[in-house]
């Protein structure tokens, strides 16, 4: 399943006004249930910090740059992604909006390196799609400050973006651009500390509760959007229905301690 075609022509669409920009990173937060996870687990680490100087690795539209450059006027950000029209987008709705702490840069990963310069790195949906991760983890490790933080949400081996689903062909992954199906806990851990980080931790994100909610407000969705563009004026009135169970699920999905789940939120500490 093509995921990006999709994810462009939403943009597209919610690109026309910083209102609607902003509109889009609400519906974001409530749907994304990886964004009620990464979002607990900022809050939690930015208690005690006044003054920070964050990476959003690979930035993609810029949510949570936004949400964490408006967190605190004090802190600094800046996104990196690989692809131009990301970074050209996001500078160009950050400046239009007057969020003078946040800025964007062409980056690959694989070479990125600004050596003791960040408090926090964030992660979200990029390890996934990156082969040299043990190298991307390094570059992170360089580029944070002593007592530093990396955050990452990505998918699990417990069957992330439906990898294991009969639906599709066997191995194969509901968003094929991922270049892994995921990763299990102990593997994660075992590639951070050989790139130098000495303390993490992982947890399951998308139990039960999340499952069920990616499905309703996330695959099902896509696979309608990719059938025909018709289905986006008939979106608005899917989502009225079930919507408000989304919010129950993700809520349940936070708050609950999962054996398993399709999606892992990993920290770690320089």
């Amino acid at each position: 399943m093509q995921y990006d075609p999709i994810k462009r022509s939403l943009g597209n669409v919610f690109n026309s006004t910083p209102f609607l920009r902003k509109l889009f990173y609400k519906l974001l937060d409530l749907l994304l249930l990886r964004t009620w996870h990464v979002k607990r687990a900022f809050k939690l680490w930015s208690l005690n910090q006044k003054q920070a100087t964050i990476l959003d690795a690979g930035m993609g539209f810029g949510q949570y740059s936004y949400f964490m450059a408006r967190r605190n006027s004090k802190y600094s950000v800046k996104g990196v992604d690989v692809k131009e029209e990301q970074v050209a987008d996001c500078n160009q709705f950050f400046q239009k909006i007057e969020q003078e702490n946040a800025s964007f840069a062409l980056a690959d990963l694989t070479k990125f390196v600004e050596k003791n310069t960040y408090d926090f790195v964030l992660s979200v949906d990029v390890m996934e799609h990156i082969e040299e991760d043990v190298l991307v983890f390094k570059n992170f490790y360089a580029s944070m400050k002593s007592g530093g933080m990396l955050l990452i949400s990505t998918p699990s081996d417990q069957g992330g973006s439906d990898v294991h689903d009969h639906e599709h062909e066997e191995g194969s992954s509901f968003i094929d651009e991922h270049v892994r199906d995921g990763y299990g806990i102990p593997e994660i851990k075992a590639k951070l500390k050989e790139a130098g980080f000495a303390k993490s931790e992982a947890y399951y994100s998308y139990g039960w509760p999340g499952k069920i909610s990616w499905k309703f407000s996330m695959k099902y969705p896509i696979l309608l959007l990719n059938t025909s563009k018709i289905f986006f004026i008939i979106l608005p009135f899917y989502y009225v229905i079930t919507f408000p169970f989304a919010l129950i699920l993700n809520f349940l999905d936070v708050k609950l301690i999962h054996k398993t789940g399709t999606g892992l939120i990993v920290k770690a500490w320089k």
